[in-house]
C-alpha cells in the first residue's frame, strides 16, 4: 500500500468526525458537509505530497473544505445570474422545505454571508489570528477584520448581546465553550 494511502485511512478513521463536525460549522448542512469533506480528501490526496502525515494532511483537508465551500457558493451565484436564461418558467422555491433543526448557534451561523461564515468559524473554531485567516482566504487583514466585526454584529442580533463582544474576539476559546454548551 502506498504511503499516501495509509496517511488517509489513519486520518479518516482517527479523525473523521472532527472533520465532519468542522464542515457542518462552515457549511451548516450535514449532507453538503460530508460531500465537502469528501471533496477535501480527494484534493488533499489526488497528487503525491512527500512527508505528509496525517496531522499536516487534516490541515490541508480543512483548508480544502473552506474554500470548497466558498468556490462552490461563487458558483451558485454565478448560476443565479443566468438561470433565467436557460429557464423562462422560474420556479419559486419552498418556504417550508427549509425547516431545519439545530441549535441557536448553528442558526446565527446560517445568516451569515459564505466568506463572513468562513472567517467565523476560522476565527472561533481554529483560533487563527486574522492574519492567518487572510492568508488562508486570500483577501486582506482589513476584510477579515470588518466581516468579523460585521459578524459579531450580526450574531448578538440573532443571539442576543454577548457577554462581551470584544473579549469574544480577542479570546475565541470563549465563543466555541458557548457553542459547545
Amino acid at each position: 500500500m502506498a504511503p499516501w494511502q495509509d496517511t488517509m485511512e489513519q486520518l479518516v478513521r482517527d479523525r473523521e468526525r472532527a472533520l465532519l463536525s468542522y464542515a457542518y460549522l462552515v457549511c451548516g448542512d450535514p449532507v453538503q458537509a460530508q460531500d465537502l469533506v469528501q471533496d477535501a480528501l480527494v484534493r488533499t490526496f489526488s497528487r503525491e505530497r512527500r512527508g505528509l502525515t496525517a496531522g499536516k494532511a487534516e490541515g490541508y483537508v480543512r483548508r480544502a473544505i473552506t474554500s470548497s465551500f466558498v468556490d462552490q457558493y461563487r458558483r451558485q451565484q454565478r448560476w443565479k445570474r443566468v438561470q433565467h436564461l436557460f429557464s423562462p418558467d422560474a420556479v419559486m422555491p419552498d418556504g417550508f422545505g427549509q425547516v431545519e433543526a439545530g441549535s441557536d448557534i448553528s442558526q446565527a451561523l446560517a445568516t451569515l454571508p459564505p466568506r463572513v461564515r468562513a472567517c467565523v468559524v476560522l476565527r472561533f473554531f481554529d483560533d487563527l489570528t486574522v492574519p492567518q485567516i487572510a492568508r488562508q482566504l486570500g483577501i486582506a487583514e482589513g476584510t477579515v477584520k470588518r466581516y468579523l466585526s460585521d459578524a459579531m454584529g450580526q450574531l448578538q442580533l440573532a443571539l442576543g448581546p454577548l457577554e462581551d463582544a470584544e473579549a469574544a474576539t480577542a479570546a475565541p476559546a470563549d465563543v466555541t465553550e458557548r457553542s459547545q454548551s
